[in-house]
């Protein structure tokens, strides 16, 4: 497999990170995830400003260059063979710094970039949409107020293993929590639920990831005329919900036509079993966007 690392291509078995590096030894390190349509990467300034952003909060001395960062996903894809829709993952991770708590900046960070083809999704995933089951497992509180996508990620390995022995569906998502017992977001996915003709999303202080998908969403439902609320909600509330779907930068939007609680109930949204109108409109606005085919 070839990967890009620190700028170039290279094979995957002759890069070699340091035990001492602090992305292994304390989970100092952030990564984003996306998807190129036609070979162009969907969103790249918006995932690497947000990238950016994080590193300059975890004092990690990363400044990412969009055109620099394109060319690298696009020569990463093409060596592993790979063109027109590709998955995407960016790390960087805050290099070595010795055995100990640091109190300076992380000087020389090293930059992963990994490439794969993109699963293809399940038949019907867009139109009867998949299983959303709640978890047990809380969605833990982000460490300095607002969540970063770092490399800290037990609490959703924890929750993905939840989901797998509660006997959900394959390919359904599971939805967590905030300790008060506020909905959150999936494990892989921010959620959204329709509403009166109107669109609703956890707001960032419950302490979810600000999705870039999520934000894209947001703008579209305000071009398109819909009333747009980001607020605290209760699982009582998405059972009363019109519409209920997710969003990642890999999967888009995916519609949740079932709703399973974590005693195994199941409860479907007004919608029915199938996507509902605005999920429906959403989702053709987004791929019209993304310049290539999607799902």
């Amino acid at each position: 497999m070839k990967i890009g690392y620190n700028g170039a291509v290279a094979s995957a078995g002759d890069v070699h990170i340091s035990v001492f590096d602090h992305g292994f030894l304390y989970g100092m390190g952030l990564f984003e995830t996306l998807r190129t349509y036609g070979g162009r990467p969907f969103l790249l300034e918006k995932h690497l400003a947000r990238l950016a952003e994080s590193c300059q909060r975890l004092h990690i001395r990363y400044t990412p260059d969009t055109e620099r960062i394109a060319e690298l996903i696009r020569g990463t894809a093409e060596a592993n063979g790979l063109s027109e829709n590709v998955y995407v993952r960016l790390t960087v991770s805050a290099g070595e710094g010795g055995l100990g708590l640091p109190t300076s900046d992380y000087e020389e960070p090293h930059e992963i970039l990994m490439v794969k083809a993109l699963p293809e999704p399940a038949p019907g995933l867009y139109t009867s949409g998949r299983e959303l089951r709640l978890l047990r497992t809380p969605r833990n509180t982000p460490e300095l107020g607002l969540r970063m996508k770092s490399l800290h990620y037990m609490n959703s390995i924890a929750a993905k293993r939840e989901l797998v022995e509660s006997g959900a569906s394959i390919g359904s998502e599971g939805l967590m929590l905030t300790a008060e017992g506020w909905l959150a977001e999936g494990i892989v996915s921010n959620l959204f639920f329709a509403m009166d003709g109107a669109v609703h999303t956890p707001s960032l202080d419950t302490g979810i990831l600000p999705g870039i998908t999520r934000e894209h969403v947001l703008q579209l439902a305000r071009e398109a005329g819909y009333p747009v609320h980001e607020g605290r909600y209760r699982w009582e509330q998405l059972l009363d919900a019109d519409e209920v779907w997710t969003t990642n930068s890999i999967q888009e939007l995916v519609p949740a036509t079932r709703l399973t609680d974590a005693e195994g109930r199941s409860f479907q949204p007004k919608a029915g079993s199938s996507a509902g109108p605005i999920f429906r409109d959403l989702h053709e606005q987004y791929l019209s966007g993304t310049g290539g085919s999607g799902s």
